[in-house]
């Protein structure tokens, strides 16, 4: 007896240490049986079976299980069949699998033909699939031009240079078939807006436009604008229409002010022609009379010279002297103003 003694005493400590492990490993394998037992009732009780093998297959491969099983009791509780396997696909490709749940459940609902692969893909290339079939089914109103933007109207000159501001609103509802590669609402309000300024353009009067608002509204339907776009246009309200300025008179004013500046800028032009002509003539002038004064200086050399060759006495001098004395006395009884320039 005193001999096993000392075994049990050393046995003890490696006994202890296997409990302790195996009790840990008991222990996490509980937490983790726990973690996926509940929703592995869940989902027996609400007949929508998803197998132990297959949550603990998500933990692994980092899916919510919750979020699988959860959506698949909606889906089957809705009369849909969706698979686990389809939910985690989605899941793993980053879809929102509860949004895509809910969206097919309000299509079947609504009677709306919508398949889990085009649900899918329209989830995963970045569009709202839930609000799209509640858009298909309660159709929603676009303000045009959008509220958001800085102009509040949409503005159109009739043919009689009058502007006119319009407002619309157009009724819209999705078109699932073409919401991949669809175009978005900010198309519609450009070719609404386009189709608006147009139908405006082409009236002969801003009359007959105020008379018959709905027309506008017709000629832009029948457009079809809503072609390679996301949605389908049900209707095209002319919400206001008022009259703004006269664009044809104020163009024609602007035009006339601009004419005027032009015939302007021509006649200054004219002007300092005939002031450069003038200063030109003006030169010509000073320049004969240098040539005169030039003349003039000639004279008393001649005159010398006359002397000198016994061309000219002091008697035919003195005589030249008393006609130049007596012209010049006719000049000043004549007046200043008629006297020639000598």
């Amino acid at each position: 007896m005193n001999s096993l003694t000392p075994m049990l005493t050393l046995a003890n400590p490696a006994v202890i240490a296997v409990a302790v492990i195996v009790s840990l490993i008991v222990f996490a394998f509980m937490i983790f049986m726990f973690r996926f037992l509940g929703l592995w009732i869940q989902s027996i009780v609400s007949g929508a079976k998803v197998s132990m093998g297959s949550l603990v297959g998500m933990w692994f491969r980092k899916v919510n299980p919750r979020v699988i099983v959860l959506s698949r009791i909606q889906a089957v509780k809705a009369g849909l069949e969706i698979s686990a396997n389809q939910l985690e696909t989605h899941y793993l490709a980053r879809g929102n699998v509860p949004r895509v749940v809910n969206a097919l459940i309000a299509a079947n609902r609504a009677k709306i033909e919508l398949e889990w692969d085009t649900a899918c893909a329209i989830d995963l290339a970045g569009r709202d699939i839930l609000d799209a079939v509640q858009t298909s089914v309660n159709p929603k109103v676009i303000d045009c031009p959008h509220s958001g933007t800085a102009r509040a109207t949409i503005d159109a000159v009739a043919q009689d240079g009058i502007q006119l501001k319009a407002r619309a609103r157009v009724t819209v509802r999705a078109n699932l078939a073409r919401l991949i590669g669809g175009a978005t609402e900010e198309t519609i309000i450009a070719r609404v807006g386009e189709g608006i300024v147009t139908t405006i353009g082409s009236a002969q009067s801003h009359k007959a436009v105020l008379e018959n608002p709905d027309n506008i509204s017709k000629v832009v339907l029948s457009k079809g604008l809503d072609s390679g776009t996301a949605f389908e246009i049900l209707s095209i309200d002319i919400a206001d229409i008022d009259v703004g300025e006269n664009i044809g008179a104020k163009l024609q004013s602007d035009q006339a002010e601009a004419d005027k500046h032009r015939f302007q800028a021509e006649a200054e032009k004219r002007r300092a022609m005939a002031v450069a002509q003038e200063q030109e003539h003006n030169a010509d002038v000073a320049k004969n009379r240098a040539l005169v004064v030039l003349a003039e200086a000639e004279v008393p050399k001649a005159m010398a010279e006359a002397f000198r060759s016994g061309n000219l006495g002091i008697m035919d001098y003195y005589k030249m002297k008393n006609i130049q004395a007596d012209t010049s006395m006719r000049d000043n009884i004549a007046g200043p103003g008629d006297s020639p320039q000598t």
